[in-house]
Formats: structure tokens, C-alpha cells, sequence
């Protein structure tokens, strides 16, 4: 069994739901309290032991390129101004010279198709992929969780969360068959399924670890839905010569890829740092005992 040493982190997307801010920033550079959404995804890869990243990117996109980089001008303004917390938070964040590439994605064609541009850098070995929106809050990264399942079962896993069984139309959702390490095998994968059909409750949440093998399937995949290249097409495909498992996920993931998760994930970030959560807790009382006054007024 081969160790995942290598990550994909597609962020090529136009971030069109948070219009007109991703007009001139990327989706991914908007900030949950004090940090862009990709650098929650690059954290929780390292903490997985990922020794290399490969960014899928677009145009529009190098602002991430360079934020990933030394900025000498901002070091020695930190250093004049002995603002020596800021320099280490910066320097902590900091991947080591030659742990990224930068992948450009010429046309948006799908997560597949974005997937299949980091074929030649992964190489003929497992990777791990992170969809940066969904941003994993809890005591332990959600793909240190996965890598845990794949060390027992090799193949592939999924991490997977629970949804309302009658919100299964919004999610990919997979089915549930025998129980293995602190996981399940996957029986099922299916798109947005009515939740009269759906096989479970359990939907992907955006954490993946794929064989090698699904390069050659994206490479011939038929567009899907939205005439995209869709991964989880890909997926089915191979899960009929390699087994798939799936971790329930212990903490919980927020998409910042929707208005109301990004809100969230703020709020709960901020509430969960001890520099914060006084200020902020008091903040959102104020908020509700306002808003069931203007209520009441009503």
C-alpha cells in the first residue's frame, strides 16, 4: 500500500455565488476570521502528512500563487516593527520550497476535468483531494480522518457527512454496506438522488483519497451534468474494479462555497478562539434578542 504523499486543490472556479467580491479576488482568498479559505484546506493536508500540493488553477488565480510565497518587503516591515507573533504566524503557514505546483486549468470544464490537468505531477500513486470551499472545523482535519480508513483499507475513500434524508436532491450520496475500521463500504454512489431513491443519508463532503487510476477514466469521461466533466461519474466507473470505503466525518464541514455556510464558519471559527469568543458570543445575543424584538414589533 502506497502512503498518500500527494494532494490535489482545485482553484480554478469563477466563484460566481459570491459576486461582485470575486470580481477582482479569487472565492478562495475570501478570509474565514483571519485566514482565505484555501489556507484552512492546506493546513488540514499537511496535518494529514501530505508532503505536496498541486493547485489547479485558472486565470485570475495567481494572487494565490503569490500568497503561498515570501514576501520580503512584509518580513522586514514585521521585523522593523517587532511584530514578532504576525512573523511567525506567517512564517508557520509557509510550505516548504518545492511542496507546491501550480497547474492551470485553461477552461472550466468540471471538477473532473480539473482532476485529470494534475495527472502528470501525481504521477502512478494514490493522492488525496480537498475541495477548498468545504472547510473542516473539529479537533482533528477530516482528511487525517480518511488517511486513517485508507491505512487499513487501501482502495479508495470518501469522507462522508449525514443530511436531512429529504435534502439527499442537493448532495452526491452513497450507500451503505459492511462496516470496516471506523468506516463503511461503499455500495452506491449516486448524484442528487430524490430522497425517495437515495440510498442512504450520507453524502460526500469533499474530502477524497483516489487510485491512480481514475486519470485514464477522466481522460475518456463523458460530460455529465451541466455538460461538465463530472468526477463522480468517473468514480462509479472505477468502483467497479476497486472497492471504495467512506469515513463519517467526527467534526463537521462548512461550505464557504454558499453565502450562508461562509457565515457560519466564521461564526464558528471566531467562537471557538479564546480571543474572540467573548466579544462575538455577546455580539450574536444582541442580535437575536434585537431580532425578536423587531419581531415582536411586527
Amino acid at each position: 500500500m502506497k502512503k498518500i504523499r500527494k494532494a490535489v486543490i482545485p482553484v480554478a472556479g469563477l466563484g460566481t455565488r459570491f459576486l461582485p467580491a470575486t470580481k477582482s479576488m479569487p472565492k478562495e482568498m475570501l478570509p474565514v476570521v483571519d485566514r482565505p479559505v484555501v489556507q484552512y484546506a492546506v493546513d488540514e493536508a499537511f496535518e494529514a502528512g501530505i508532503e505536496h500540493i498541486v493547485f489547479v488553477t485558472g486565470r485570475n488565480k495567481a494572487v494565490i500563487e503569490d500568497y503561498f510565497d515570501l514576501h520580503p518587503e512584509l518580513i522586514g516591515t514585521l521585523e522593523q516593527t517587532g511584530k514578532k507573533t504576525q512573523l511567525e504566524a506567517l512564517e508557520s503557514m509557509l510550505p516548504v520550497a518545492g511542496a507546491t505546483s501550480f497547474i492551470r486549468q485553461q477552461s472550466p470544464q468540471g471538477l473532473g476535468h480539473a482532476v485529470w490537468c494534475a495527472r502528470e505531477v501525481i504521477g502512478n500513486e494514490p493522492f488525496a483531494l480537498l475541495l477548498p470551499d468545504m472547510v473542516s472545523f473539529g479537533g482533528r482535519g477530516c482528511l487525517a480522518e480518511i488517511t486513517d480508513l485508507y491505512a487499513q483499507t487501501g482502495g479508495n475513500v470518501i469522507a462522508v457527512e449525514r443530511c436531512e434524508p429529504s435534502e439527499t436532491n442537493k448532495y452526491g450520496i452513497v450507500g451503505r454496506g459492511a462496516d470496516i475500521g471506523g468506516g463503511f463500504e461503499v455500495t452506491a454512489m449516486v448524484e442528487k438522488p430524490a430522497p425517495a431513491n437515495a440510498p442512504s443519508n450520507f453524502y460526500i463532503n469533499g474530502r477524497y483519497i483516489l487510485q491512480p487510476e481514475i486519470f485514464q477514466l477522466l481522460g475518456n469521461q463523458q460530460r455529465g451534468a451541466g455538460g461538465e466533466i463530472q468526477l463522480t461519474d468517473a468514480m462509479v466507473r472505477l468502483s467497479k474494479d476497486q472497492p471504495f470505503f467512506a469515513q463519517p466525518f467526527k467534526g463537521r464541514m462548512f461550505d464557504c462555497g454558499s453565502k450562508e455556510g461562509f457565515i457560519q464558519a466564521n461564526i464558528a471559527f471566531a467562537l471557538a478562539r479564546d480571543d474572540m469568543k467573548g466579544p462575538v458570543f455577546e455580539m450574536l445575543q444582541e442580535f437575536v434578542q434585537s431580532h425578536e424584538r423587531q419581531e415582536e414589533a411586527a
